[in-house]
């Protein structure tokens, strides 16, 4: 039977947290498995609370939404550590690329009797922000804006704090100059955002990269050119079902590694965590980490 540590941080989302974990822990004790639950006082602690189950042998749960998920499968990435997810946050998009169910009979059996399952991480570097390694995307532009926006915002919560920071993002966004590099080919255009996905989801639910697979081995490339804000609404609205991508102003590829410049000092985020400024690089790590699906 199965040992878990589950990690929550009672300062995000604390209650919804643990209302998510109350359900799932009583399922896997019923069943005979052993769990523990750690407190984190931070994302880093986190980390760290994550690393030590996992080299104890020790299945860990991050408990919350994409930041801790994409937080403490970073952090067991390359361990060989195995890692499970209760989804508990505004977005879980990660959660949702790999199709997890969020009912907690179903999401507990999983947990129990699931397969490991290799997936790709990102690694993530930058001149003003330490390496770091997430799950599911990093994106420079008006959507690292935005999320910026939502993390702050004190009125909102849910998916209409992100309607609220994609509003404000975008009414004060000004046209900039990217420089993208894929695998060493330079590609340049004026616009609003480039984004490396391993997980075709961000942003709670948008689905910025369709064809984008968590265990293939590369990044999907979406560069969104320049547009008329009117029609960039338009666009937005189509993140729902992907169909944006045809759009002749969506840009997409493939690659390994990309790094993206601009001319001015933009925001990029990666899971709804990091925040700094570009340039940024994100460097794909095939199947390096396992996860209960």
């Amino acid at each position: 039977m199965r040992q878990f540590t589950a990690v929550v941080n009672p300062t995000a989302g604390g209650a919804t947290s643990a209302a998510a974990l109350l359900g799932v822990a009583r399922l896997l004790r019923e069943a005979g498995a052993e769990l523990e639950t750690e407190y984190s006082r931070s994302l880093a602690h986190a980390r760290d609370l994550a690393r030590r189950a996992g080299e104890r042998g020790r299945v860990v749960l991050a408990v919350g939404g994409d930041g801790m998920a994409g937080g403490i499968g970073g952090a067991l990435s390359g361990t060989g550590a195995l890692l499970g997810l209760v989804p508990a946050g505004r977005g879980n998009d990660f959660a949702r690329a790999l199709e997890l169910p969020t009912e907690p009979v179903a999401l507990a059996e999983v947990l129990l009797r699931g397969e490991p399952r290799p997936v790709d991480t990102i690694e993530v570097t930058s001149a003003v922000h330490d390496r770091t390694v997430v799950l599911g995307s990093v994106y420079a532009g008006v959507d690292a804006l935005a999320n910026h926006h939502a993390n702050r915002a004190r009125l909102l919560r849910g998916t209409a704090s992100y309607y609220a920071g994609a509003l404000r993002a975008i009414v004060t966004w000004r046209a900039t100059r990217y420089r993208v590099t894929v695998d060493g080919e330079e590609h340049a255009f004026t616009g609003y955002t480039a984004v490396a996905a391993n997980s075709g989801y961000y942003g709670s639910n948008r689905l910025i990269a369709p064809s984008a697979r968590v265990d293939d081995g590369l990044l999907e490339v979406v560069m969104i050119h320049d547009a008329p804000r009117r029609l960039f609404f338009a666009l937005m609205n189509e993140l729902g079902s992907g169909a944006h991508v045809r759009r002749p102003q969506v840009r997409v590829l493939r690659g390994r590694e990309v790094r993206i410049e601009a001319d001015r000092a933009i925001p990029y985020g990666a899971d709804g965590e990091v925040e700094a400024v570009v340039p940024v690089t994100a460097r794909v790590l095939p199947g390096a980490l396992n996860v209960l699906c």
